[in-house]
């Protein structure tokens, strides 16, 4: 469920704050580790609410953030409650890791790590970096994980996941993460611009929607 309500800003040495207006424990059944996934205006980023106390809780701003609003005035901002821990994040829909124009394919070394791969190759880091932050190794990469991550290096995305049920005739958007059903597991691969960038297979220069399980876009421009 989101939660939306209009409020202005505090700046303190850390970055920014923002007093989120009710209970959080009476109206979101939340207590203790709040980890949230935030949007004020168009600036999306995760992050760990701060509990002042009593069921109530502020959500923090990194500094990157910060700068792109001004003390004071009043914002629309939504939340919704995560799954998984967020860490606190530098990155922002405003401020991404990187703007993903292009894709360069990462192979992964055996089977099992195909979305930690996906989520190296939006994020442009290594396939290291990507398991370090999604904290799962083989075979534990769920869609959950993938869209954790990807809120982490500010990288927007559709909150929609799209099953086709490998239906043909599907269009798939610029840029997704696409599931393939594998056995009792899924596949991960990225499509972009017309090809698939599969972890195991390489580029493929002309990918087979009819394969398509389901898939989630990434927006890019």
């Amino acid at each position: 469920m989101k939660y939306i309500f209009e409020s202005k800003i505090d700046k303190t040495e850390n970055g920014g704050n923002i007093r989120i207006p009710f209970n959080v424990w009476e109206i979101c059944k939340k207590e203790g580790d709040v980890p949230v996934k935030v949007r004020i205006g168009e600036t999306v980023f995760v992050c760990n609410l701060i509990p002042e106390g009593n069921g109530f809780y502020s959500i923090p701003l990194q500094p990157e953030i910060m700068n792109h609003f001004d003390e004071n005035t009043e914002y629309p901002i939504g939340f919704r409650v995560t799954q998984s821990s967020a860490e606190s994040s530098p990155y922002s829909t405003s401020n991404p890791i990187r703007k993903i124009d292009s894709i360069d394919v990462v192979i992964q070394p055996h089977d099992g790590l195909c979305g930690q791969s996906c989520v190296a190759m939006l994020a442009g880091i290594t396939l290291d970096e990507a398991i370090n932050i999604m904290h799962c190794g083989e075979w534990q990469a769920t869609m959950n994980r993938i869209i954790n991550a990807l809120n982490y290096f500010g990288i927007d995305h559709s909150e929609d996941i799209i099953y086709t049920n490998e239906k043909p005739g599907i269009t798939l958007p610029k840029c997704c993460v696409v599931m393939e059903k594998m056995g009792r597991y899924s596949h991960y691969l990225i499509y972009f611009d017309g090809k698939g960038y599969d972890p195991n297979l390489g580029v493929i220069s002309n990918y087979d929607v009819t394969k398509v399980k389901g898939y989630m876009e990434v927006y890019v421009q």
